[in-house]
Order: C-alpha cells, then structure tokens, then sequence
C-alpha cells in the first residue's frame, strides 16, 4: 500500500481530529484518505480498475470535503474581479473561471473555481481554507452590494472528467457545474510549458491537461445520500481521491492545497495558463506578476517526476529533493504531490530551484533511509519569463571621456 501524501503547511494534519466525515465512505471497501483529503475515500479498494475508469469518463469522485462559499450582490463580479488574478466581470451565467488571490508580494494566499449562475457567485476551494477566505472577502466589503456566505456545510462538491447528470444546484436556473479551463485555457492567459509547441508535421503537441477535463458538480448535501444508494446500487461507478490525484499529476496541474507554500507565485505552477489575465486592470500582486513576466525569472519551478518504484514504497508529499551523487545531500526541491499512475506509474509533482539542470537525476530519501531516485520533465522551464524583450539602455560614457 502507498503511503498517502501529507499536507502541505496550510492543510489539516492527518493526526488531527476530522470534523468531516463524507457518506460514501460507508461504501464496501472504501479506505479514507488523509493530509487534505481527509473526510473522504482515497480509494474504494481497486486501485487501478477505478482510476481507468474515471480517465474514460464514467465514475465519479467524492469531492465533497471541498469548501463552497457564495457571493450574492449586484457588485459581486465587478468587485471579486478588482481583488484577484482572473478577469471575472463579464463572466455569464454557467461560464467558469479560476482565480487567485494574491498577497502584496504577489504570493497565492487563496485561490478558487468560480461559476456565476446570474444571481450569485460560486467558489469552490479547499475546505480548510474556505472559513479565511470568506472572512477576508467579508472585510473587503465596503459599502458595495456584496454579501459574502461560507456555505460548506450546505452544499456539497462531487468530481468527474465526464457529463454526467449528479442533479447539481441550480438556484437560479443555471446548474452549477464548473468545467475547469485547463483543459482549453483562455486566450488571456500565457503557459511556460514545452508543448504548446508545432512540431514538423504542423500538428500542435496536446498538452496532457487535454485529457484532464475536470467538472466539479456543486451539489445540495442533503442530497448526498441519494448518490450514495446509486453507487451502492451499481449504477454510477465511483473512483477515491487518489485516481483523481493520479490524473491530476499527469495532467500537470497544480492544486491549491498541495503545491503552494507561503512563497509561492502563479509562475512557479505553468499558473498563468488558466487563472491569471494579463491585461485586466489592477489587483493586489499584479507588480509582481507583470514584472516577472515581463522581466524576470521565476525563482522555482514545478516538474513532473517518474519515480523508482521498485522499492514498493513512495516517499511522502513534503519529501526534500536533491541530486543523485552530491555528497552534500544539497536540498534542490521538494514533492508536493504523489500517485500512483494507472499507465505512468509512480508519479509526483516537485517544485524544485530554477538553476536546477533539466537532465539532473534527483533522489528522495524514505524515512527508513533508503532513497528513491526520479527523473524529471520540465513543466515550466527555466528559461520562463522575460516575455518581453525590453533592450538595455547604452551605458553612459564618463564625463570628460
């Protein structure tokens, strides 16, 4: 059995009380998760069956340990748009979004999926999150037609990368499904990524998000159990967390609770791609977001990693990173998420230094002190930034020369 990745700082710790406990873990055989997908099933006992089937788009997952927060108000667009990343003013109703929201610095304090259904403004995020982030909305307020809700307890989220009818709210008339834009990013958007790239033969490279083409279903909790007894009843397969995880990896796509510290900027993530808009107006980080951009260099990058599993055992989202035969054991980066891959195998997303070399092999010790040694793919490349080729003013010439 693989060892389940821990949180990150911001999540709940896997030896802490849960104050959550979903419904379909009552399912036959189903093994609950821990670190930030506590509360719900990691897996239901097949492992590799369950994870092919949501690829194919037929099972669904229990995402319902996610947070849901609610604005209501004329203003709520207009005014979630001056605060965050994304450009969401004229988002219509069943469009969806990502945002973030970004500290001075422009580090990621918060980030979320947004659906409008004309009325109000869904956001979806993670759960141990949600309480802070509706309070810091709240604070921002002011005298704007804005009313900012936290209604996790209400309403719940379930998962699936295929059309399915999960009898999603729909309050105002407009389900509230949202369909996550990495899969077809926006055009306002930028990707640090190798693929987007036109080989020989004039076809584009498909970037592995093509085939991860989340929704996130927001559904009523009390009608919850009743999704329940059609998964017991055989008629909607259902997949845990980690099949969702592993497609998640491959995919390259990161995940508020599990790849970002208290240093972290989009860049670090290929996060321009789909929750940043680089030419709406002014938000809180957007100096650090254009001057990165436009001027600089990430100082870390994100990178897939296909690890040696020949050891039978995986190390732990949170393990320190560092170049195979350094005697100095130098730390160069660290894992934050970690699956088992139906067809990839062991896999893991790592945020490692930008001078890191593309082809290092890197290796992770295990806390019984063996290492696991892993290859890296560059998601977003060490090159990335300066996207715009500003030249240098000509040094002036001393005086009197």
């Amino acid at each position: 059995m693989t060892e389940h990745p821990v949180s990150n700082d911001s999540s709940a710790s896997a030896d802490e009380p849960q104050t959550y406990r979903s419904p379909f873990l009552a399912l036959p055989g189903a093994v609950e998760g821990a670190g930030i997908d506590a509360g719900v099933a990691w897996h239901y006992g097949q492992v590799t069956a369950d994870q092919r089937e949501l690829a194919a788009g037929r099972s669904i997952v229990d995402a319902s340990h996610f947070g849901v927060i609610r604005l209501t108000g004329s203003d709520r667009l207009s005014w979630l748009d001056s605060l965050t990343s994304q450009r969401l003013v004229t988002l219509l109703p069943g469009e969806s979004a990502e945002t973030l929201l970004l500290d001075i610095q422009g580090h990621i304090e918060h980030g979320a999926a947004v659906v409008d259904d004309g009325t109000a403004t869904w956001l979806i995020t993670e759960r141990e999150l949600a309480p802070a982030f509706a309070s810091w909305l709240n604070r921002m307020r002011f005298l704007l037609d804005v009313q900012v809700a936290d209604v996790t307890e209400e309403f719940a989220v379930i998962a699936t990368l295929g059309e399915h009818d999960l009898g999603a709210a729909a309050p105002n008339g407009t389900p509230l499904v949202w369909n996550d834009p990495w899969a077809t990013p926006p055009a306002h958007g930028w990707s640090y990524s190798q693929f987007p790239v036109v080989p020989a033969d004039g076809a584009p490279d498909a970037h592995p998000g093509a085939d991860f083409p989340l929704r996130l279903h927001i559904v009523e909790r009390a009608g919850i159990q009743q999704l329940v007894v059609r998964v017991a009843a055989g008629e909607l397969p259902i997949a845990g967390m980690h099949a969702l995880e592993a497609l998640r990896i491959a995919a390259l796509r990161p995940r508020l609770g599990a790849e970002v510290d208290s240093r972290a900027i989009p860049h670090e993530f290929d996060w321009l791609r789909s929750a940043v808009h680089l030419e709406k107006g002014c938000y809180r980080g957007q100096e650090t977001v254009a001057k990165v951009h436009f001027l600089g260099r990430p100082p870390r990058r994100i990178v897939l990693l296909d690890l040696d599993g020949s050891l039978g055992e995986l190390p732990a989202a949170g393990s320190t990173l560092s170049v195979e035969g350094d005697a100095n054991a130098q730390t160069v980066g660290r894992i934050s998420s970690v699956a088992i891959h139906h067809e990839d195998g062991p896999i893991a997303l790592a945020l490692v230094k930008r001078s890191l070399a593309e082809d290092a092999t890197l290796v992770v010790q295990l806390a019984d002190g063996q290492q696991v040694t892993a290859s890296a793919t560059t998601i977003v490349s060490p090159t990335a930034g300066r996207a715009a080729d500003v030249p240098r003013l000509p040094r002036l010439e001393r005086r009197g020369q």
